[in-house]
């Protein structure tokens, strides 16, 4: 006799994790989650085998900078390792609204705040400041963190096709025109590298009275004066509502942020659960995101030197007949397009010593499987040189066309 699922002990939800495909992928083939065990400059060692980083977010390698490490360290020797409460409580600490002062003068707007993660920041901004009966447009390809802030929000989602102006236009004049409307993008989409295209974001958000937010995680740092980022890469200073992003790029730090005006920040003080039930950032952190800061504008070598990359390493892409989505970031994909090639190109990157980052869908849309690499300003050229050798290897394996790109 067969008995029923409550009599076994069996439970549904236990069954639903350990049968889990994507789970069983993942364990089967090893991609992700590889541990570093000690790091030299722009290379890791990886149970015990040197490799070259190719997929790093630290694009400006500060985060090893003797100023940054010297400025975290001491902020530990003063305030401890946490302030084990949330900042509307007892954990807001001096150094915090130094740090938003900072940045808030540096990015041309009134005020900030700064939060335990970046991921915090863009989910607690677009969740708190759209609400039920509002109307939301995203980006098909914005970061899952602007994702689940939109989710979380409640307001009516509309999804515009990825960097698709016409679309976004179409969206709007759908709606009534009394309706409170927030449109969200990221400033460098991640995957892709492709810049959001702001000034016509911008003149749409004006024309159908909608505000603007703007992840510029991957563009603070890298674009704009003085690395100011995507807006004031487009001389928008002051014409977006909200920029969120995080400080575990560029910034060599962990955490988050969120820019705007003073009425926009008081009011997400005041409102947002992510600020009023998060422990503070630790001022080890806040620390080595404000020095890091100082060292962007002070010694602007390291952003040239990051351009000069990237602008190598996508020449060098073209020559192999690599579609990289166009991307004219730093951020360069490799799309492959299937994910068995995929996985056969990562492997034999891994194999030759080479540490890429495998992105397939649902990760990225359907027929645009990639490796994610990337270049900062610790690689040199011919490092750069000795990862497309090792690519074309790789590409050879699964019979690639080295047509070079337009």
């Amino acid at each position: 006799m067969i008995l029923p699922s409550f009599l076994t002990g069996s439970k549904p939800l236990l069954d639903r994790y350990s049968s889990d495909l994507g789970t069983k992928l993942r364990l089967k083939y090893q991609p992700y989650y590889h541990a570093v065990e000690s790091r030299d400059g722009a290379h890791v060692q990886v149970k015990g085998h040197r490799m070259l980083m190719m997929s790093s977010n630290e694009y400006l390698g500060l985060s090893m900078h003797p100023r940054v490490v010297r400025a975290s360290t001491a902020a530990t020797e003063k305030w401890g390792t946490s302030p084990c409460g949330s900042r509307l409580a007892n954990g807001n600490r001096s150094l915090h609204e130094e740090l938003e002062e900072q940045l808030a003068t540096f990015l041309g707007v009134e005020a900030c705040h700064v939060l335990s993660a970046g991921y915090l920041a863009c989910m607690g901004g677009l969740s708190t400041l759209v609400r039920r009966g509002d109307a939301l447009l995203v980006d098909k390809s914005i970061h899952s963190a602007l994702w689940d802030g939109a989710l979380l929000g409640g307001a009516t989602i509309e999804r515009f096709e990825h960097e698709d102006m016409a679309d976004l236009d179409r969206l709007l004049q759908a709606l009534p025109g009394d309706q409170a409307k927030a449109i969200a993008v990221d400033g460098v989409y991640s995957m892709e590298g492709h810049i959001a295209s702001l000034p016509r974001i911008v003149e749409l958000a004006a024309k159908h009275r909608s505000i603007v937010i703007v992840d510029d995680a991957h563009g603070l740092g890298a674009l704009g004066r003085e690395g100011r980022g995507t807006v004031d890469h487009h001389g928008l200073t002051g014409k977006v509502e909200l920029i969120v992003g995080s400080f575990s790029k560029s910034l060599a730090s962990t955490g988050g942020f969120m820019a705007g005006s003073r009425a926009i920040i008081d009011y997400l003080r005041s409102n947002c659960r992510q600020i009023i039930f998060s422990a503070g950032l630790p001022a080890s952190q806040a620390a080595a995101a404000s020095e890091a800061l100082r060292v962007l504008v002070e010694e602007p070598e390291h952003r040239a030197r990051l351009q000069a990359n990237a602008d190598h390493y996508r020449e060098g892409l073209r020559e192999l007949g690599v579609d990289f989505w166009n991307s004219p970031t730093s951020g360069l994909p490799i799309v492959l397009g299937d994910k068995e090639k995929c996985y056969r190109v990562w492997l034999s990157l891994w194999d030759q010593g080479y540490f890429t980052v495998m992105a397939i869908a649902p990760g990225v849309p359907a027929g645009k499987d990639l490796i994610r690499t990337s270049v900062t300003a610790q690689h040199t050229t011919e490092q750069i040189d000795g990862f497309l050798c090792a690519l074309r290897i790789a590409l050879e394996k699964v019979g690639h066309s080295f047509k070079r790109e337009a």
